[in-house]
């Protein structure tokens, strides 16, 4: 069952997604060679709870992390802990905040210093794609009009999308209904309707698709260990169009330590 929003609830789910916004650009000026991925979920985690919200991610099935940092060929779910970046890497990081009990999700994926062509390539494609599929977010279009454009996006430009792992539906509970693929055909699925709010997450890899688990039971990378990447937004259907709750790309302001 697909759970509609009102207006009132919106800006709730928006006044978490501006605690999100605050938190990625906080990880943002953290994030280069020399620092532990721990170090990064500790901040996040510190400045969270400095907003009266709580790190969604934290407990969840037993999740040690307040944040999910995915280095490299990592597709998602890494736990942060001692892994120290390097220049040239990648790190996803996925955030979850919840604010008077609405959930705001969203993910970017940061280079780490100079990258090489293939990851900037990458990065630049997926982020692409998920404005391409944001962009289908509308009143009367289908679901799969949005699962179309990111994978038009990433498969024109010679890159794969991870068919395992889908976005969703997400506002008092990180994950409802529905599932979002990154893959699918135009005009198919659920009518989207005002209200819905929906967490469009773009996962790729520079190779192929499938995926692996680790030892560890949550981190997922690609199978052939090629590069991966993972954008996400938080978005909401309105009568004017696509809402993005999660704005990390809007620069207002910077956050101190």
């Amino acid at each position: 069952m697909i759970i509609r929003k009102t207006p009132d609830e919106l800006e709730k789910m928006a006044s978490a997604g501006e605690v999100h916004r605050r938190t990625m650009k906080l990880l943002e000026g953290k994030i280069r060679a020399g620092v532990t991925t721990k170090e990064l979920d500790a901040a996040a985690e510190k400045y969270i709870r400095s907003q009266g919200a709580v790190p969604s991610f934290k407990g969840y099935r037993g999740f040690p992390g307040s944040i999910c940092a995915s280095p490299n060929s990592m597709v998602v779910h890494g736990i942060p802990g001692g892994y120290t970046l390097e220049k040239g890497d990648i790190l996803s990081v996925d955030i979850g905040v919840t604010l008077d009990g609405w959930v705001a999700d969203g993910a970017r994926t940061f280079a780490v210093g100079s990258i090489s062509p293939v990851a900037r390539k990458l990065l630049d494609v997926t982020e692409q794609s998920l404005f391409d599929g944001v962009a289908q977010v509308k009143v009367g279009n289908r679901l799969g009009d949005v699962s179309h454009a990111v994978q038009t996006t990433v498969e024109a430009a010679g890159l794969s999308v991870v068919r395992s792992l889908v976005g969703h539906g997400v506002g008092r509970d990180m994950h409802e209904d529905p599932q979002i693929p990154n893959f699918g055909d135009p005009g198919r699925g659920p009518l989207l309707e005002e209200g819905m709010v929906l967490a469009i997450e773009p996962m790729t890899t520079a190779g192929r698709h499938p995926v692996r688990m680790a030892s560890d039971g949550w981190s997922i990378f690609s199978q052939d260990g090629s590069l991966a990447a993972h954008f996400e937004f938080t978005v909401a259907v309105t009568a004017d169009g696509p809402r993005i709750l999660t704005p990390w790309h809007l620069d207002t302001d910077r956050v101190a330590a």
